[in-house]
């Protein structure tokens, strides 16, 4: 059974098949976030930490941790603002977390400073970033995302995309990076503007699961933009891709609605042993008065790594 294990500097993780679904707050990073950016340029990281405290009181499994505020000299810019956020994040919360970043320069700071055992968001199948990426995974002994598109983009073939997916697995083995530290998003197209890729997605994380033996995962919200009422969409698609084998998602925690989805589909596929943990979040639940209000989140991205790669721009809550 693939196991892949992530780790803060006392809590060990298991992304698996046979383990509960795994909910990667999304929350810190600023893409799409203006009043955050401005903040993390200025120092000034209040929202940071009340983001990472909120979203683990709301059961969030790891953190994602992303500090691309600018497009600017990146490879200037980013390396500190990640180190600072990733030292900031770890000693408020002890979660695992993810380190987000499309800057090579950055993913190794953070590598450097990040305690336990981190996950990588993430290397794609274009060249360049596998020779960029891939020694880094294995000289830290960490696990990463594998996003899958190359150099010809994002393609609307699903088979085209399981063939990128495998290629990144391969190459990885070269380095003797072993398929569970290979986490792969195969890249949840919006339903909105493709009526096939709830589809899509389903039968491509099963071959996935079954053929590369890969634990999997994506930019959940994804799959809602562009329509109205996302989380509605969000909550129905989170039990059905963890139906298909999905393992894991960059999602907010900090949405009740979509968080319930996740514990029921745990209790359903039997991760939620004895559904002890269903019973411990909702024993006391109280239901909202008829026409109350839902709570909600403001706006977020739901990127793994996405403001400079073609195609993540989609991924933004509603």
């Amino acid at each position: 059974m693939t196991r892949t294990i992530v780790a803060s500097a006392t809590k060990e993780i298991i992304i698996g098949f046979d383990q509960p679904f795994c909910v990667i707050g999304e929350r810190i990073n600023p893409t799409g976030r203006k009043k955050l950016a401005a903040e993390m340029v200025a120092g000034n990281f209040e929202t940071v930490k009340s983001d990472a405290l909120a979203q683990v009181a709301a059961g969030a499994t790891m953190l994602d941790v992303n500090a691309g505020v600018t497009a600017v000299d990146p490879n200037e810019t980013e390396p500190p603002l990640l180190v600072k956020t990733l030292e900031m994040v770890q000693e408020l919360v002890d979660v695992p977390l993810s380190i987000d970043s499309s800057v090579t320069a950055a993913i190794e700071a953070g590598l450097k400073v990040a305690k336990g055992r981190p996950l990588v968001n993430s290397v794609t199948g274009e060249e360049e970033k596998l020779e960029a990426i891939l020694p880094l995974i294995k000289k830290y002994d960490v696990p990463v995302v594998a996003i899958s598109n190359d150099e010809t983009g994002i393609s609307e073939d699903p088979n085209v995309r399981f063939e990128v997916a495998k290629k990144i697995v391969e190459r990885a083995a070269d380095f003797g990076i072993k398929p569970e530290d290979i986490v792969v998003d195969p890249l949840v197209m919006p339903i909105g503007a493709m009526g096939t890729a709830g589809d899509q997605v389903f039968k491509l994380v099963r071959r996935l699961r079954e053929e590369l033996k890969v634990n999997t995962t994506c930019g959940l919200s994804n799959i809602s933009f562009g329509l109205p009422h996302r989380h509605g969409i969000n909550a129905a698609f989170i039990p059905m891709v963890i139906g298909a084998g999905m393992t894991s998602a960059i999602m907010n925690p900090c949405r009740p609605q979509e968080m319930e989805a996740v514990h029921g589909a745990n209790v359903l596929n039997g991760t939620d042993a004895n559904c002890q943990n269903w019973i411990m979040t909702y024993r006391d639940h109280k239901p909202a008065a008829p026409g109350a209000p839902a709570a909600s989140a403001d706006a977020a991205p739901a990127s793994s790594g996405g403001r400079r790669r073609g195609g993540r721009a989609a991924r933004k809550s509603a």
